[in-house]
């Protein structure tokens, strides 16, 4: 049952991806008993709300072997421990301020053997590096979250999306992307998941360089 509704929208998994992502509920529910990673009433609808949700980037861009990208404000680890389990190839670096955090993506990515995911405990801007994309889920408004990530981008493209902030968030962006309209482009996931939970979200890509 937890890997219908991601082999509905994602049916060419691995043996490996399936047991991976069939043990993540498991894996995030013994850790929720001890820290609230996860609120309580979430974690009934985790595999829709918390894993398929971050996978929805993989429905707008598919990353390529070597790809470096990082995870701003990751919590428990999304959306990059569901992305890099699709994408093996591909390096994440997850990040987050909250240390029982870190420790919970640490443990999980050591579980499931992900030798693609390093985390730490960090703000964003004192990252340094340059990475293809960076991705998130609604730490904070838009604009502030470019003034955390600007600077660690690469130049170098080789993606059908131009380098920059890959952002799932829900709700009106009217304001939110006055700044950016010229440059940000709005994917709506509802137009790749049919689940009622999707009406509302979207994937905000910025190109940044």
């Amino acid at each position: 049952m937890i890997m219908d509704l991601i082999l509905k929208y994602f049916p060419k998994l691995t043996e490996r991806q399936k047991e991976q992502f069939a043990a993540l509920p498991e894996l995030y529910s013994d850790w929720n008993s001890k820290i609230n990673v996860i609120s309580r009433k979430d974690m009934d609808n985790f595999v829709e709300h918390h894993v398929l949700h971050s996978l929805a980037i993989a429905k707008v861009l598919q990353f390529k072997s070597m790809a470096e990208i990082l995870d701003v404000g990751t919590g428990g680890g999304f959306p990059g421990i569901p992305l890099a389990i699709m994408f093996p190839d591909a390096k994440f670096y997850l990040v987050d301020s909250i240390g029982k955090k870190i420790k919970v993506v640490t443990d999980v990515a050591q579980q499931l053997q992900l030798t693609n995911v390093r985390a730490e405990q960090i703000r964003a801007e004192q990252v340094d590096g340059d990475f293809d994309f960076i991705v998130s889920r609604a730490v904070t408004e838009l604009p502030q979250f470019v003034k955390w990530v600007r600077g660690k981008v690469s130049d170098i493209q080789y993606h059908k999306l131009h380098n920059g902030i890959l952002y799932l968030k829900g709700g009106d962006l009217t304001e939110e992307l006055a700044p950016f309209r010229k440059k940000a482009h709005v994917f709506d996931i509802h137009d790749y998941f049919e689940e009622e939970y999707f009406e509302t979200k979207k994937i905000i890509h910025l190109p940044i360089g």
